[in-house]
């Protein structure tokens, strides 16, 4: 089988990374070649000190695809766990990646921030949504919070996303198998 990638893109707090490390989890045991690389994990090793710029978001979701591409053309099936807010960072993965499918997971913003707001501190600052709009209510700056997608960096959707998958109501297991049911079928045909 050829190398492809598979992008989960969506809101923090979408359930994106859930639901990416479950399929990187089954196509694994499934015998096939997964890397999962995590854009939260990566932005650090490309910036060990992120700021969360428009400019540095740019360049660290660049690095991100090149990285994913090079891990394809190596014959490995990425899965690539990032927010992408652009449409044209996710053109440019599929221009730079041959077989390349975008999972855009979404849910309400209300759903999102009740998602985030019970997550723990670790590779992304805790309360994300909650202090970005104190920030935008109040003027506070806290240390380390730069642009936050979904309130100060507004997310573009993608009508021609490969797959798309509305996740408010429904659990981890139950998004992960009509993700996997989704990808049966589309990585039989890349």
């Amino acid at each position: 089988m050829a190398g492809c990638a598979i992008w989960f893109v969506g809101l923090p707090g979408s359930g994106k990374s859930s639901i990416a490390r479950c399929v990187a989890q089954v196509l694994e045991q499934r015998g096939l070649p997964v890397r999962y690389l995590e854009m939260d994990a990566r932005r650090k090793a490309y910036f060990p000190n992120p700021q969360y710029t428009t400019k540095e978001r740019r360049q660290a979701y660049d690095l991100f695809v090149s990285e994913a591409a090079q891990l394809v053309e190596q014959g490995h099936v990425v899965i690539m766990d990032g927010s992408a807010p652009k449409r044209s960072m996710r053109e440019a993965a599929r221009k730079q990646i041959p077989v390349f499918a975008e999972m855009l997971v979404r849910c309400p913003v209300r759903t999102a921030m009740e998602r985030e707001a019970s997550r723990p501190a670790g590779k992304v600052m805790a309360d994300l949504y909650a202090k970005a709009l104190e920030r935008k209510r109040t003027g506070r700056q806290f240390k380390g919070l730069g642009q936050v997608i979904g309130v100060d960096v507004q997310f573009e959707d993608n009508t021609n996303a490969e797959f798309v998958l509305e996740n408010g109501e429904i659990t981890k297991e139950e998004a992960c198998q009509r993700v996997l049911a989704f990808l049966d079928t589309w990585l039989h045909n890349a």
